[in-house]
C-alpha cells in the first residue's frame, strides 16, 4: 500500500479513538464536574450528532478546496477540538470541544476514501479504503484500551492531549505523504447533492444505518450484559471489547480484499451472518466462552460491511462521490445511535439485558432487504458495479 495510506490510517486511528475513548474516561469527567455518568454520557452523544451533522456540512464547505489540503484542514479541527476538551474549564466547554472534533470525522472518512481509492489501481479499491479504515479498528483495540489505562493512572485530560498528539502526527503525514491535486471533477455543490437521489446511493445508505444498527443495539450495552448475564467482572469487560475490536479488525481486512472481486456476494453474506450471531448471542450470552466467540463474530461481521458499502456509494454516486461518502460516514454513526436508542428502549421495557441481541439481528435483516433489492437493479441495469469514480479521484 502507499505510504499515503498509512497517514490516512494514523489520521484514522486518532479519530476512533476519540471517539470510543468517552466509555473508558466517563466516570472521571463526571466526577470532576460534579455530574452523574448518564449526564457525562452526553460528550458521546454531541460527538455522534456532529459527525451526522458536520459530515455534509464540512464537505460541502470544503467542495472547491483540493483534497490534500482539505484532509490537512480537517486534522487542524481536530486537535483544535481535542486540546479544547484536554484544557476545558467547565462540562460546557467540554461538550464544544466534543462536537469541534466531531465535524472532523465524516468528512475526513468520506473524502479520505476517494483519496485511498485513488491511490491505487481500480481492482484493489476496497482493499486501499479498509486500509484506511484499519486504523479506525485498531483505535478499538489498542487506542481506547491505551487511552483508558492513561486515564486512570494520570487524568481524562492526559487522554484527550495525547489524542491531540496523535493528530499533529497524522496532520504531518498528510502533509508530507498525499500528494497534491487539482480540484476534483464534479466539485460543485449541486451535482454532489444530485448524486444523492440515486436510487441505488439511498439504498447503500440505508443499508449502513441498519447494518450498523444492528450491531450497536447489541454492543452499547454489552458490559452490563456481561457483567450480569455472563457472570464477567467488571474489570474483565475492557479485554472483552478489546476481542470486539479484534473482529473488527479482521472483518474490515477480511472484507477489503473480498470486496475487490465479489462485493455484492460479501455484503449478502455478512449481513446474514451478522443476524445469525446476534440472534445466537440471545441464549449464547449466558456462557462466558460462547460470549467471547460471539462478540468477535459481532465485530467481524459487522465490519466486513464496511469496504462494500463504502465503495457502492462512491461507484453509485460516481460523477460526484464526495458529499456522498462522506454522508454515508454519517449514517453509520445514525446507525450507532439508533441502536442505542433500540436497545436502551428494550431494556427500560423490562425485556432484559439479553434482548437489545435479538432486537438487533432484525436490523440486518432488514439491511439484507435492501441489499436483495439494490442487487435486482444491478441485474435490471444489466451491468456490474463499476469504478467511474476513480478516473475523477486519482490525483
Amino acid at each position: 500500500m502507499p505510504l499515503a495510506l498509512w497517514a490516512l490510517a494514523v489520521c484514522a486511528f486518532g479519530i476512533g479513538t476519540t471517539e470510543f475513548v468517552v466509555t473508558g474516561v466517563l466516570p472521571g469527567i463526571a466526577e470532576e464536574f460534579g455530574v452523574s455518568v448518564s449526564t457525562a454520557g452526553y460528550i458521546a452523544t454531541v460527538y455522534a450528532a456532529g459527525v451526522f451533522v458536520g459530515a455534509p456540512l464540512t464537505t460541502v464547505l470544503g467542495t472547491r478546496v483540493e483534497r490534500r489540503r482539505m484532509l490537512a484542514a480537517l486534522m487542524v479541527l481536530f486537535v483544535a477540538g481535542n486540546l479544547v476538551t484536554a484544557l476545558a474549564p467547565t462540562f460546557g466547554a467540554v461538550l464544544a470541544g466534543r462536537v469541534i472534533a466531531s465535524f472532523t470525522h465524516g468528512a475526513f472518512f468520506g473524502i479520505g476514501a476517494v483519496v485511498a481509492a485513488g491511490l491505487v489501481a481500480p481492482a484493489r479499491r476496497a482493499g486501499a479504503i479498509a486500509f484506511m479504515f484499519t486504523g479506525l479498528t485498531v483505535a478499538n483495540v489498542v487506542g481506547v484500551p491505551a487511552g483508558t489505562l492513561l486515564g486512570e493512572a494520570l487524568s481524562w485530560r492526559a487522554t484527550f492531549a495525547v489524542i491531540a498528539l496523535v493528530g499533529v502526527v497524522g496532520l504531518i503525514g498528510v502533509l508530507a505523504l498525499v500528494k497534491r491535486g487539482e480540484r476534483p471533477a464534479g466539485a460543485r455543490v449541486r451535482p454532489e447533492f444530485a448524486a444523492l437521489a440515486d436510487p441505488q446511493v439511498l439504498l447503500a445508505m440505508g443499508m449502513t444505518v441498519l447494518g450498523f444498527g444492528g450491531v450497536f443495539v447489541s454492543v452499547t450495552y454489552l458490559a452490563p450484559m456481561m457483567v450480569e448475564v455472563a457472570g464477567f467482572s467488571e474489570s474483565a469487560v475492557t479485554w472483552v471489547l478489546v476481542l470486539f475490536g479484534l473482529g473488527m479488525v479482521v472483518g474490515n481486512a477480511a472484507g477489503g480484499r473480498i470486496a475487490d472481486r465479489a462485493p455484492m456476494p460479501l455484503l449478502l453474506g455478512a449481513l446474514v451472518a451478522l443476524a445469525a450471531t446476534l440472534l445466537a448471542f440471545t441464549w449464547g450470552a449466558h456462557s462466558q466462552a460462547a460470549s467471547l466467540v460471539l462478540v468477535f463474530l459481532v465485530g467481524a461481521f459487522g465490519f466486513a460491511t464496511v469496504p462494500p458499502l463504502q465503495m457502492r456509494v462512491m461507484d453509485k454516486a460516481a460523477h460526484a462521490p464526495t458529499l456522498a461518502s462522506a454522508l454515508n460516514i454519517g449514517f453509520f454513526n445514525l446507525g450507532n445511535a439508533l441502536g442505542a436508542w433500540l436497545g436502551g428502549a428494550a431494556i427500560a421495557g423490562g425485556l432484559g439485558l439479553t434482548a437489545p441481541n435479538w432486537i438487533g439481528a432484525l436490523l440486518p435483516l432488514g439491511a439484507l432487504v435492501l441489499a436483495v433489492a439494490a442487487a435486482a437493479l444491478d441485474r435490471r441495469a444489466g451491468a456490474a458495479p463499476a469504478a467511474p469514480a476513480v478516473a475523477a479521484v486519482r490525483e
